[in-house]
């Protein structure tokens, strides 16, 4: 049996300098994002806890519109037929509950 180089290659080309930099600008643009939905989230969920509970809600910040569905696969496929499909971070989805949290990682 014949050995294979110790280094693994997960690139063919190397990573470029801009990537770590877009990175971090999309990182924190969603962190922005993610900061001023939430405010909005937390006036919203004592109206619409008690009748959605659990249900998931995604919030346009400058609008403060919000779509609401039971299920994350359902209120991604309503996001996309209202917003479309976009590089750019719109809507930050939250849980209807009371910590606002869709899972653990």
């Amino acid at each position: 049996m014949t050995q294979l180089s110790q280094q693994r290659r997960s690139r063919i080309l190397p990573p470029k300098a801009e990537a770590s930099d877009e990175r971090a600008r999309r990182q924190q643009q969603s962190d922005e994002l993610a900061m001023r939905c939430n405010v909005i989230f937390e006036r919203l969920r004592p109206q619409l806890i008690e009748t959605y509970y659990n249900w998931h809600i995604a919030i346009e910040p400058d609008t403060e519109q919000y779509i609401i569905d039971p299920t994350l696969k359902g209120i991604t496929e309503k996001i996309v037929e209202v917003y479309g499909y976009s590089s750019e971070p719109k809507l930050t989805i939250f849980r209807l509950n009371e910590t606002g949290c869709c899972g653990k990682i």
